[in-house]
């Protein structure tokens, strides 16, 4: 691709692509490519200069050479980046904002005064009639205040002051809709997500290929814990569907043969054979922003007292407004009372500041549900974490494998590998990753795999019963036995390691002994969230004892609690609830889902189970728990600038009205004044709440 170079300082270019024009598309496209580069530290595109901003690491040259072999028509992108990237939704906001403040100027500058009073007197009537509207309906709103304010300018022929008041309000309702989309678009995006591999039902076997790869009329097999990955039919098996990424429903529903599945949601128990009909990624954004927009999950406790507050407010307003020109018999001084009201400031302040925080937790690569999500992270005082994958490295391997029968390591790792492959757990992986490392290939040789949450697999090859996971679920549940010429191998297996254990027709057949460390940021991460004010935080693991202390201890836990299940966790956050606690859940595994439900707000973490990250309310970046560090700020942050708006919008709009009966400020002042003041602090609710002292 042809360029020019622009402007460029040491790790910093700014060059011009050779092109007349530039579309939404191409832009999003050069963006993608530049962003995906390993050298590239941030970019900006903007697609009406044709310019690129980059801020690179390295050389430059190997920046340059980057620009020189880009080319639209071979640069890969994922067709749901290019479809909902918001780029023209910004575009089409920035121009409607431009166009409003250049038909204002100019209407003063050009237009005749008589005609813009009668201009004036037919824009005020979309605006009465919403306050009539509000009446008929009983409702006391802000609705009513904008439509008295407006018919009494234009009663008293004060055109000039209906106007203001009718541009400032225009000006907020676009500023709100503006954030409002954005951020809701900012937050879908991040919440759907891309299929990369699924199993194919091809011949009778499962094979797995890339998720590119399926077209409409294929079938594919969800295992439980897993995403279903395309919207279909169900052809065979029968599964609980966890909808609630869609429907916001908490229940799972049953689907059987015939029932019709959606991308993105969730099957928690038994399996499924779907009939793909639609591959598109939109259908799942757009349900996505549809979910967003109609849930009361996405306000915060702060943020609905707020909005209640504004709606009781008005009646007052009212009253004063009366009261004042009863006492004073001042029409004017009442009009200037009437200018003002809290809703107004609070009914924009509040929301904005809560999608911004969300869209701020995505520039930090966490996803954040709703605003009372935010608010639970910012009271909470204890936290929960998960072992496996969360306090540890979220990609374990394998160390060693231990035979306890006549087989070979490598016949033994393979039949492991076989059946891990098909669930979702860091563990799993690792067993995957330790054959594919060791150049196994194998074939899909058992039949139907079960999963037991929090125990193990088991599934039959040819007659044989094979069972893999936890010490409890192969001796305890299971009723495995070990060899006596095995006995003392077993009792000198390495303490170090996690251990799965693999058992056939009931006898052990191998242990694997994984190395799962502790992330080495976790110590430091802990300490810094008690001083951050969590001062609880506890670890529970399905783990034995023994690797449960050591981790505990090397982390830096006030309590830890060892082989539980996935119910015992729910229930110790219930009652800690009970106790009066606000309790956060960090995991990342199918058998912490129901944990991550009972906590104020669950956090999974991205690389973990599908099922997890649907469920949680939070979910962050599986690269550092640092993020924790971060989001804790963040909801302290916007816990603080909803109370700071709070305290501004109720002094100054005070101040005004009594400036108003005072007879200091006039009614196009006052109602200047406090139009200025809601779009100040809409636009400040807009900014950044942490500062790059405050990131981690």
């Amino acid at each position: 691709m042809k360029f020019r170079i622009l402007h460029e300082i040491r790790g910093r270019l700014r060059v011009r692509m050779e092109q007349r024009y530039m579309s939404f598309r191409q832009a999003d496209t050069l963006l993608y490519y530049l962003e995906q580069q390993e050298p590239v530290l941030s970019a900006r595109v903007m697609e009406r200069t044709c310019d690129a901003v980059i801020v690179y690491r390295g050389s430059r040259e190997t920046i340059l050479e980057l620009l020189r072999r880009f080319s639209y028509e071979t640069a890969s992108v994922p067709e749901q980046v290019l479809e909902h990237t918001g780029r023209k939704m910004n575009a089409e906001f920035q121009e409607k904002l431009i166009t409003k403040l250049i038909l204002r100027a100019g209407s003063r500058l050009f237009v005749p005064a008589p005609a813009r009073a009668v201009w004036t007197g037919a824009k005020s009537v979309r605006y009465l009639a919403k306050g009539l509207k509000s009446l008929w309906k009983r409702r006391m709103e802000v609705a009513v205040l904008d439509a008295a304010a407006i018919g009494v300018s234009v009663a008293r022929k004060e055109m000039n002051t209906a106007s203001s008041v009718m541009f400032l309000l225009g000006i907020g309702e676009l500023l709100e809709e503006w954030t409002h989309k954005k951020s809701v678009a900012d937050l879908a995006k991040s919440m759907s997500f891309s299929v990369n591999q699924v199993w194919l039902v091809k011949e009778g076997k499962e094979v797995l290929v890339p998720g590119k790869s399926i077209r409409p009329g294929d079938r594919v097999m969800v295992h439980m814990g897993n995403v279903i990955p395309f919207d279909g039919e169900v052809a065979d098996g029968e599964a609980m569907v966890n909808q609630a990424s869609l429907t916001g429903e908490t229940e799972p529903v049953r689907r059987t043969l015939g029932n019709y599945v959606y991308a993105g949601t969730v099957v928690e128990e038994g399996e499924l054979t779907v009939l793909v009909r639609e591959t598109s990624g939109s259908t799942k954004f757009e349900k996505i922003v549809q979910m967003i927009e109609d849930s009361e999950r996405m306000k915060s406790a702060m943020e609905n007292r707020a909005e209640n507050i504004a709606d009781h407010l008005v009646p007052y307003t009212l009253g004063a407004t009366v009261l004042t020109y009863l006492l004073t018999g001042n029409a004017t001084k009442a009009l200037s009372v009437l200018m003002v009201d809290f809703s107004c400031a609070l009914k924009l302040a509040m929301p904005i500041s809560v999608l911004s925080a969300m869209r701020e937790a995505a520039l930090h690569h966490m996803t954040v549900k709703g605003g009372k999500y935010l608010e639970a992270v910012a009271a909470a005082d204890t936290i929960v974490f998960d072992k496996t994958g969360t306090l540890t490295k979220a990609q374990p391997s394998v160390a060693r494998v231990v035979p306890f029968c006549g087989r070979k390591e490598r016949e033994l790792l393979c039949v492991a590998a076989c059946l891990e492959e098909h669930f979702p757990h860091s563990m799993a992986k690792a067993v995957v990753q330790a054959a594919r490392e060791r150049g196994i290939v194998h074939e899909e040789m058992h039949s139907r795999v079960e999963y037991v949450v929090a125990h193990g697999i088991s599934s039959y090859i040819n007659s044989s019963r094979v069972v893999i996971g936890s010490y409890h679920f192969v001796f305890e549940d299971e009723k495995c036995t070990i060899r006596p010429e095995y006995r003392e191998l077993f009792d000198s297996l390495p303490e170090e390691y996690s251990h799965l254990y693999m058992a056939i027709d009931h006898e052990l057949a191998a242990v694997i002994c994984i190395e799962d460390p502790l992330r080495p940021e976790a110590p430091a991460v802990i300490r810094a969230l008690r001083e951050e004010g969590l001062n609880k935080i506890v670890m529970m693991t399905g783990d034995s004892e023994r690797t449960a202390a050591a981790v505990a201890r090397r982390a830096g836990m006030d309590e830890y609690y060892a082989e539980v299940l996935p119910e015992e966790k729910a229930a110790y956050i219930k009652r800690e609830k009970e106790a009066g606690k606000t309790v956060i859940m960090v995991g990342d595994g199918i058998n912490d889902s129901p944990a991550l439900s009972a906590s104020d707000a669950g956090i999974a973490i991205s690389d973990g189970a599908e099922i997890a990250r649907e469920i949680a309310d939070i979910t962050i970046s599986a690269d550092q728990l640092t993020e924790l560090i971060t989001l804790r700020r963040l909801g302290s942050g916007l816990v603080r600038r909803i109370r700071r708006n709070y305290r501004f919008i109720v002094a100054f709009n005070t101040s005004l009205i009594f400036l108003g009966i005072a007879g200091v400020l006039q009614p196009a002042a006052a109602a200047f004044l406090h139009n200025a003041s809601t779009l100040f602090i809409g636009l400040e609710s807009m900014r950044n709440l942490l500062d790059k002292k405050q990131k981690i």
